[in-house]
């Protein structure tokens, strides 16, 4: 876990309906600077208020445990709800999802058959 002062700067939402958002920070001492390091590119939770957290808000905050899989769905399901989502978005000239689905489904196949050869 990594806590830090910080300034929230600014933030600006992207296209995928996401958030970019920026803080600044004074200097920070190397174990600051290790955890930040280890944690680019993973997804995790942010917490921010005005004063300093109390050791039971830290306490708390570290004994949370996050489940990031999607045990509802199967893997093809997942798949097929992200292409479909992709398709909304950049239909690439079909006009039904189903015809995208198969296409798309076809270049993935294609894709792991030719590493076979």
């Amino acid at each position: 876990m990594i806590i830090l002062p910080a300034i929230l700067e600014s933030f600006r939402s992207l296209k995928d309906k996401s958030y970019k958002i920026i803080f600044e920070s004074n200097e920070l001492t190397p174990e600051q600077m290790v955890g930040i390091n280890e944690s680019l590119g993973k997804f995790g939770y942010l917490a921010f208020k005005s004063d300093p957290f109390k050791q039971s808000e830290k306490d708390l905050i570290n004994s949370l445990e996050a489940d990031f899989e999607d045990k509802k769905k199967s893997p093809g399901q997942r798949l097929r709800g992200v292409l479909f989502r992709v398709w909304e978005t950049y239909p690439e000239g079909y006009v039904d999802f189903p015809a995208y689905y198969t296409a798309k489904i076809e270049t993935l196949i294609n894709h792991f058959k030719g590493k076979l050869d």
